[in-house]
């Protein structure tokens, strides 16, 4: 049996999964481009979110059993693709959950208290001590977008905070931690809302004029899922405007973004992807990998 690395994983995680008894190569340093026609003779791959594994690269996989992303989503694999060809497709939900969580968290201080334009401006020369009032998050109302794993870890942590977290997530009735309500409802008392929804056309352009016009003025709106959720021009209106106070994003429509009005705005945190970006996340991304791995040797053998 034979593992393609496809993109960087821990060397403590790749060595465990030698150990198993597999043969396995990183090619995790190699470009995308020609990590494409290299897919040809392996059982299992293992990808974070940077390899793209759609019906090209696919098709020229002829041993392929098994496709591994290290990390909640799979919208860079064509799962229904892979299924059709005999692929399993599996992912790592639950290891980097509480990483996102904090990050989200994160977000939501710094855009609270001008971290980063506070940063910027004494880089500058600046002292705006007199301009930079912020707001405490105790208190304040906390709308989750997507209740899962990583929304529950959010929820803990606010809760001890001192905020209210209400939820909206349509195939939740109850959860630990939230109070779940109605989407609208979520929209009009929300301080800060946070989303944490997968990327689906459903969920596309899941937040844009009509449900800004919904929500609270001076909301602080934190995206830690997938960019193709906000709609980005809307956001940049709704902060020209001042009915948006702040956002916080991790992800973006395009990766990596291009320079845009987005950026020029002067309440806005931004972070490269890295929600999972953890060093606890990442072993605990690979050690489910290579769990995953095992059992699915052991099945085989």
């Amino acid at each position: 049996m034979r593992v393609i690395i496809a993109d960087p994983m821990e060397a403590q995680s790749i060595k465990e999964i030698r150990d198993i008894g597999v043969e396995v190569e990183d090619l995790s340093a190699l470009p995308k481009e020609e990590l494409l026609n290299k897919v040809g003779d392996f059982d299992i791959m293992t990808v974070r979110s940077a390899t793209k594994v759609r019906k090209e690269m696919i098709d020229n996989m002829s041993c392929m059993k098994l496709i591994i992303r290290g990390g909640v989503g799979v919208d860079n694999i064509d799962v229904e693709y892979a299924k059709s060809k005999g692929i399993k497709v599996v992912n790592t939900p639950a290891a980097s959950s509480a990483s996102v969580a904090e990050l989200a968290l994160a977000h939501m201080f710094a855009l609270s208290r001008y971290v980063a334009r506070g940063t910027c401006g004494i880089k500058e020369g600046k002292w705006e001590k007199k301009i930079l009032k912020g707001i405490e998050l105790g208190g304040k109302v906390l709308g989750i977008i997507g209740v899962g794993r990583i929304g529950i870890e959010l929820a803990k942590r606010a809760v001890v905070l001192g905020m209210k977290v209400i939820g909206y997530d349509p195939y939740i009735k109850s959860a630990e931690f939230v109070e779940i309500v109605g989407f609208d409802e979520l929209l009009s008392r929300a301080d800060y809302i946070s989303i944490h929804t997968p990327l689906t056309p459903d969920t596309r352009h899941f937040i844009s004029n009509k449900e800004l016009e919904k929500m609270k003025p001076g909301v602080i709106i934190v995206n830690c899922s997938r960019g193709g959720v906000i709609d980005e021009q809307s956001l940049v209106e709704a902060l020209k405007s001042g009915k948006v106070r702040g956002v916080g994003l991790d992800v973006f429509e395009a990766e990596p973004p291009q320079k845009s009005e987005l950026m020029e705005q002067p309440n806005v945190t931004f972070t490269p992807h890295i929600g999972a970006a953890t060093q606890e996340a990442q072993q605990r991304i690979g050690k489910e990998v290579v769990n995953i791995i095992r059992q699915f040797a052991n099945e085989r053998r």
